[in-house]
């Protein structure tokens, strides 16, 4: 079958792909006899360089019909003019809503067959006569008729070089300003109308100051236009005269937005000079002086603007120097971030990753921070303030070229799609709208090349643009600052030091001359490694911004750097893998024990690439490669020197994931239980096999949070241990050796270490600390008989075996089943007995000036309210109740909800109490890098805590909520333990 494209007497060879694009020819008269007419294939070759062949032929016939016998002139035209083919075939081809207009106005074509490029001065003059002498709706008509022509224009003058390339290119500067100027004309004609319209206008004076993009020059096809207004005289009457030329501009050319104004929406639309300068100096905010960086007087009274200018724009560049600078920056990223659209952030031209926003924002901050002692820098024009950071050296000339054509390029698609339909839209196609790809693509002035459609051209260079002015938004937001600091001779950078302070600062580094001596050491030299770092350094300043604390996250990057110096994969992982440096950052900014097992496990940051590594396996299962490494070591201290490096890599995985939030808490307290029950295995195993010939069986039997599998980061392990002769050997032969076993384990544990201790804690034996350290089966079994008290049954409610021999573990444990589980329950005077030795703990353990509602531990509704409360439970009903006979505090306290033991309610109030009080512990540890049992109550640590906790606002509202859940369990704990 013949390609109709290939066949010389088909219209489908200049890209036409309707149905009726044959009659269409033939009603113009373009096409008779299966081929162009005599003249007319120019038209149909400029028709198919058309953003949209068949649509602008569409427009073209319904323009015929438009015009009826007048036809014939236009025809004529297009076959004579390159320029008016160009203009009116780009225009028709790229937008319905001017074509819609041209069909509507048909005579109004002749104003694209004017050979002069469009004139911006011709604007105003244009605009005015149209509104002469006119009010009301008569003035909106015109008005309206006058801009849709002019807009028609310079639309057509922007489009016409894609239709026939010969035509002179206009570049998006130059179209942005007739844009600007179009609108300032529009503004200078509504307030014509709004003079004659409003009563006693002549006893006001009234300036029109354009902010935004309208003051900067860089408007789009759609736009809010936003002012502020300024007047003198009766400001009544001023309000008046402003109210209506939003009133009149908004109804005939675009919505006029005066939100910018002091106190916004909420302020007076028109204030004096006096009553702008009163509150720009005592109340504006960061916001409204990046604002101002635009602010330009275009229209009303010219001696009136230009003082406003006078009084406002010194202020602008003091912004820098405020008090509350820092926190309106922070407070400006955020904005800008949460207002991306959920699922579109890569489709985004304005706010998405890579987006128009990021360029501004960025360009406006270096603004700010150095147009207070540069005046080339206050300029209003995102591009031309670009340009002038180069010159000034305050970014390279190369990155501000790329930048300023990366944004020109976005900035371009934006203006094609808002062409399309003249409404307000930032949105790229979808990948998988081919139509829409190829129409934005040609319209943008982009060919099929390299075996790729035009529309996949455009979806390389949109992903290649985006991720350049990401990459270059972090590069221009801190690689001054380092070239300053490295002290790298450069014509294109002269960033003082003092000027790189004040930008960290800005950035909520607190103290800035200590982040840049970090920097400096880091990027000192020219070796591969600081090339590494200068590049990674941008982004991870910006990321460690947003943690709770960046001066003490760049510390330890720099000290994980210097540690890690001669690891070769280590910057190469941070620099092919975006997700390791994004979590990398938000670990080292919140947590000090986190830097410290990295220095020592560094191959842990490998698994922040890999979120089901990091993660892990069953945490019931985590052990059994720790101890199956350690197994294979004859060696003691090599084996001991294995189980410590596992532990550690096992506490900084779990640490990291727990942080991530990538973990529940349930899975962090039984990994870090069973951790500990691995490490002590194995070095139960490797000193039996240094130790010659077993006199005994030893058995290990976790106690407290370790029995219950409910250790945290700074908790001790409390373990019994329990011996029994070998056929032959004495019971003190047998405890001697087994005593010296247990000894020699936990000084290899206890050793000095950088790690987090390993503390074998045996209080919980028989006769505490005052009794033997190793007991034979037989001894604990007559104790228990004769001596046990009631602590040491509460004690052992929490046992279980964790390390030894299984056999002699499992008949410890069957035969402390009477002593824990009294077959009697508890008798009133025993219930007593327990309640005063808590209320004993609570009056003598508590440290001296501690808060009792932060303390996680012994305070009100902490740990200790909870677990005795539910071991008391245990003790009183567990004989009868088998599901209460386990050693964890959470199933203890589902199992006494589900007998009845306590409500519903009650129950949920001590688990969330539980919950959050665990965390909040294992939180210390991690932000603290050591134990501790009291809640910050200020600066950065209580904020990296409550962030750890899923805070992300104001810390003092974690504070809060942890006093109302601790509460809420006091008053359980009231109830049901001590009956009140």
């Amino acid at each position: 079958m013949t390609d109709p494209a290939r066949t010389p007497t088909s219209p489908a060879r200049f890209g036409l792909t309707e149905a009726r694009g044959g009659e269409h020819l033939r009603a113009a008269g373009w096409w008779a006899d299966r081929r162009p007419t005599e003249g007319a294939e120019a038209i149909l070759w400029a028709l198919s360089r058309s953003p949209d062949p068949d649509l602008a032929l569409r427009g073209v016939d319904r323009l015929r019909v438009a015009l009826g016998d007048a036809w014939a002139e236009l025809d004529e035209a297009l076959r004579a003019s390159d320029v008016l083919r160009g203009r009116l075939l780009a225009v028709l081809g790229s937008s319905t809503a001017l074509s819609d207009f041209l069909v509507a106005n048909p005579a109004r074509w002749r104003s694209l067959a004017d050979a002069e490029p469009v004139a911006a001065e011709s604007f105003t003059p244009v605009l005015v006569a149209a509104v002469e002498g006119l009010t009301g709706a008569d003035a909106v008509r015109a008005l309206r008729l006058e801009y849709r022509a002019l807009l028609c224009r310079v639309a057509a003058s922007d489009l016409a070089h894609v239709v026939e390339p010969d035509l002179p290119y206009v570049s998006y500067d130059d179209v942005a300003g007739l844009l600007s100027d179009l609108a300032v004309a529009a503004l200078t004609a509504a307030l014509d109308v709004a003079n004659r319209q409003v009563p006693r206008s002549d006893e006001c004076r009234l300036a029109v100051i354009a902010m935004g993009k309208c003051g900067a020059r860089e408007l789009n096809y759609v736009s809010d236009v936003d002012v502020v207004f300024v007047g003198e005289g009766d400001i009544a009457v001023a309000t008046r005269v402003a109210s209506t030329v939003m009133q009149v501009a908004g109804q005939s050319c675009f919505e006029v937005d005066a939100a910018l104004r002091p106190e916004g929406k909420a302020g007076a639309l028109v204030r004096t000079l006096d009553g702008h300068a009163s509150y720009y100096r005592r109340w504006a905010r960061t916001w409204e002086f990046q604002a101002l960086l635009k602010a330009r007087p275009v229209a009303g009274d010219e001696e009136l603007g230009q003082r406003y200018l006078e009084v406002v724009r010194p202020l602008v560049w003091t912004a820098a120097e405020r008090e509350d600078f820092v926190p309106d920056v922070q407070a400006m990223r955020r904005r800008v971030e949460d207002h991306v659209p959920l699922g579109l952030a890569d489709r985004e031209l304005k706010l998405g990753r890579g987006g128009l926003r990021d360029v501004e924002f960025a360009v406006q901050l270096l603004q700010l921070v150095h147009g207070r002692g540069d005046e080339a820098l206050r300029i209003p024009t995102t591009t031309a303030a670009l340009a002038a950071l180069g010159r000034g050296g305050y970014v390279g000339r190369t990155d501000a070229a790329d930048f300023g054509r990366a944004y020109r390029f976005l900035r371009t698609l934006e203006h094609r799609l808002q062409l399309q339909r003249l409404l307000r839209t930032h949105l790229f196609p979808a990948d998988d709208d081919a139509s829409a790809l190829r129409w934005l693509a040609r319209a943008a002035g982009l060919q099929a090349e390299g075996g790729l459609s035009e529309g996949q051209v455009l979806l390389a260079e949109f992903r290649k643009r985006a991720n350049q002015v990401r990459r270059l938004h972090e590069k221009l937001f801190y690689r001054p600052l380092l070239q300053a600091v490295a002290n790298v001779p450069t014509e294109a950078l002269r960033l003082t030091t003092g000027e790189a302070a004040a930008r960290l600062s800005a950035l909520g580094y607190a103290a800035p001359d200590g982040a840049l001596k970090h920097i400096e050491a880091l990027t000192r030299g020219v070796s591969r490694r600081a090339r590494i770092q200068g590049a990674l350094l941008p982004v991870l300043l910006d990321l460690l911004a947003g943690t709770p604390d960046p001066d003490g996250g760049l510390l330890s990057y720099r000290r994980v750097s210097e540690a890690l110096a001669e690891t070769p994969w280590y910057l190469r992982l941070l620099r092919d893998e975006g997700t390791v440096v994004d979590r990398l950052a938000a670990l080292l900014g919140t947590s000090r024990l986190v830097p410290d097992l990295l220095v020592r496990a560094p191959e842990v940051l490998r698994l922040l690439a890999d979120t089901t590594a990091l993660v892990g396996r069953d945490p019931m299962a985590i052990g059994n490669p720790l101890r199956s490494t350690v197994s294979r070591y004859s060696d003691l201290g090599r084996a001991v020197a294995a189980a410590r490096s596992l532990r550690r890599h096992e506490l900084l995985r779990v640490a990291s994931a727990d942080l991530l939030g990538l973990v529940p808490l349930r899975t962090v307290c039984v990994s870090l239980s069973e951790v500990w029950v691995a490490v002590l295995q194995a070095a139960l195993d490797a000193v039996q096999r240094s130790s010659g010939e077993p006199l005994a069986t030893l058995a290990v039997i976790g106690m407290g949070r370790l029995g219950g599998r409910e250790l945290g980061y700074g908790s001790d392990a409390d373990v019994m241990f329990v011996c029994e002769p070998h056929d032959g050997v004495s019971d003190s032969d047998a405890v001697r050796w087994a005593s010296s076993v247990v000894e020699k384990v936990r000084r290899l544990l206890s050793a000095p270490s950088q790690d987090p201790p390993l503390q074998v804690d045996a209080d919980l034996r028989p006769e505490g600390r005052q009794g033997p350290l190793v007991r034979t089966f037989e001894s604990y079994r007559a104790y228990y008989a004769q001596w046990s008290e009631l602590w040491e049954a509460q004690a052992l409610l929490r046992a279980r075996f964790i390390a030894g021999d299984a056999e002699l573990g499992a008949r410890f444990l069957e035969m402390v089943e009477p002593v824990r589980y009294r077959p009697e329950g508890l008798d009133a005077v025993a219930v007593r007995e327990i309640r005063r030795i808590k209320a004993r703990v609570e009056a003598e353990r508590l440290p001296r000036g501690a808060d009792a509602s932060l303390h996680t531990k012994l305070g009100r509704g902490g740990l200790a309210d909870v677990e005795w409360t539910v071991q008391l439970l245990q003790l009183q009903h567990a004989f009868k109740v088998p599901s209460l006979r386990t050693p964890s505090t959470v199933r203890g306290l589902r199992a006494a909800e589900e007998a009845g033991l306590v409500s519903a309610e009650d129950a949920a109030a001590l688990r969330d109490a539980w919950m959050t009080a665990t965390r909040a512990r294992n939180a210390i540890v991690l932000v603290r890098g050591k134990a501790g049992d009291q809640l910050p109550t200020t600066g950065r640590d209580l904020a990296a805590v409550a962030g750890v906790m899923g805070h992300q606002g104001d810390p003092g509202e974690f504070l809060d909520a942890y006093r109302r859940t601790t509460r809420r369990a006091r008053a359980v704990v009231e109830r049901v333990f001590y009956g009140s």
